[in-house]
């Protein structure tokens, strides 16, 4: 108990996620059956994403901004 008589709060271990493995995991099957490969969409707009900022900071994808009216 603390001085003012109350339970300090328990500490407790972070959660963490289990380290990916290649082992067969039904629940994720059936999700990506149901909804769509979520993580592999990300993935590539992602990778898509990191593609178009990497030509923008090189200068490759310049565009002149068009006229204000």
């Amino acid at each position: 108990m603390t001085a003012t008589g109350t339970t300090p709060p328990r500490r407790t271990a972070p959660v963490t996620s289990p380290p990916p493995s290649d082992e067969h995991l039904p629940v994720y099957d059936s999700l990506v059956r149901e909804r769509g490969d979520v993580v592999a969409e990300a993935r590539e707009v992602s990778e898509r994403t990191l593609h178009e900022a990497r030509q923008a900071l090189a200068g490759a994808g310049a565009r002149p901004r068009p006229a204000r009216r």
